[in-house]
């Protein structure tokens, strides 16, 4: 399926609100309603659109504290980083794991119920033995910006 100017704004208007109704979406979009039901099906269908949720305000149901963890693994085989990735993805309090360029292997985004727990996390890992040779932990102070969307419509101008 090949994506046009209008399907990149359909996606861009359901991820910034994903209960939009089709009219408003449709509206949003310069399309009426029919045309636009059957786009965001079709988006559905070849898996542009993996699903809907709620975004959670956090802070209301209590502190939380969120770190980035610079991780340099050992050795880099195949092998080490599988056995890193096996073990950082049963650890639910990692909500996100990149692997980049630079200094270390990996970044890591944390978010524990405060300081204890994350350091209870990380001795668990390096006790684990999962090839982890250092990492260094950047306690976030304050998020001024964090935005749930992607720039779409600037990503992919169609």
């Amino acid at each position: 399926m090949k994506l046009d100017r209008i399907d990149i704004k359909i996606l861009y208007e359901l991820q910034k609100n994903g209960r939009v109704t089709n009219v408003e979406l449709a509206e949003l979009v310069n399309l009426s309603p029919s045309p636009c039901l059957m786009r965001v099906k079709k988006l559905q269908s070849e898996g542009y659109i993996e699903g809907y949720s709620a975004q959670i305000n956090v802070s209301k149901l209590g502190q939380t504290l969120t770190v980035f963890t610079e991780i340099t693994l050992k050795n880099h085989r195949q092998i080490d980083f599988a056995r890193f990735l096996a073990a950082i993805e049963k650890v639910d309090q990692v909500i996100e794991c990149h692997l980049v360029s630079g200094g270390y292997d990996y970044l890591l985004k944390f978010v524990t119920a405060g300081i204890d727990e994350y350091q209870t996390i990380m001795e668990r890992l390096t006790d684990m033995d999962v090839g982890i040779d250092k990492y260094f932990s950047f306690v976030v102070l304050k998020s001024p910006i964090i935005k749930a969307h992607m720039p779409l419509t600037t990503l992919f101008p169609h």
